[in-house]
């Protein structure tokens, strides 16, 4: 971005599904957003770096590497880190416990917000039956979400020169097929039920790539999204107020402020 903007602090910063290590990795956004928001403490909610893709093919820009160490100097200033491993970093299961760096690794966690609520922090693949119960399905799966992404791609670059905004071929399709939805609520249904079994007054998690904040049968489900396709985050601000963050949305509103402030010669300020 041209200006210089001032860092936003919250309480709690929870992000998921960043992918690093992927060519769909929106990299250069999360970076721009970690300069922009600072956080008491970061949740990292699961698949942060995909390992699947890496066991097939080795892909690891300096932008990832800057993602990366981005998160390590928020460590280093004072932030908590908790990271809470998913399905396509999984290898770091076997490290639950530890701490690495000031990194804490976690299965799964409560987390008191300001307001006295508490929240259980999954990734959620353990909900997912294909997940559980039929990996090549959902290593199937994965490559077609890839190829979706692929092919996004090319959609997307026409779009720019046509002066359209982005749009998504694998979320639209994830919402037009009727078992897409299908698996959505259900997966919905089942974190919910998990909050409210361990106590809790809500659920934040990731893996289905769907940001979300509603309510389910009087419990707070909130879906932290992604950051290969719609690139959003979950803050807790001080006052224990959850919201999703949906980042690009956030840059537009902020380019055309600064439109509608630029000063004109004549003193004026323009007006879009």
């Amino acid at each position: 971005m041209g200006e210089e903007t001032e860092t936003t602090r919250v309480r709690t910063l929870f992000l998921s599904d960043m992918h690093l290590g992927t060519k769909g990795c929106q990299a250069d956004l999360l970076l721009e957003f970690l300069r922009d928001y600072d956080a008491d403490e970061i949740y990292l909610v699961g698949d942060i770096i995909d390992g699947w893709q890496l066991k097939s093919g080795w892909y690891w820009p300096q932008s990832h590497n800057d993602v990366v160490q981005k998160l390590m100097r928020k460590v280093r200033k004072g932030s908590t880190l908790v990271y809470v491993p998913g399905n396509h970093d999984e290898f770091l299961r076997d490290y639950i416990g530890m701490t690495f760096g000031g990194i804490e690794i976690a299965d799964q966690r409560l987390h008191e917000a300001a307001d006295g609520k508490r929240y259980l922090v999954i990734h959620g693949d353990q909900f997912d039956m294909v997940v559980r119960h039929a990996k090549w399905l959902a290593y199937l799966g994965d490559g077609a979400y890839t190829f979706a992404l692929f092919i996004n791609t090319y959609v997307n670059t026409a779009r720019r020169r046509l002066g359209l905004a982005y749009w998504s071929l694998s979320a639209w399709a994830k919402l037009k097929v009727k078992n897409a939805v299908n698996f959505i609520g259900k997966f919905e249904e089942l974190l919910s039920a998990e909050a409210k079994r361990v106590g809790a007054d809500g659920v934040i998690c990731g893996h289905i790539h769907h940001a979300a904040n509603r309510q389910i049968d009087g419990l707070t489900y909130l879906n932290t999204g992604d950051w290969v396709e719609s690139c959003t985050a979950i803050v807790e601000h001080y006052d224990g107020t959850m919201e999703v963050l949906h980042y690009p949305s956030l840059l537009r509103a902020r380019l055309q402020t600064a439109v509608v402030e630029r000063p004109r010669p004549d003193g004026a300020r323009a007006v879009a």
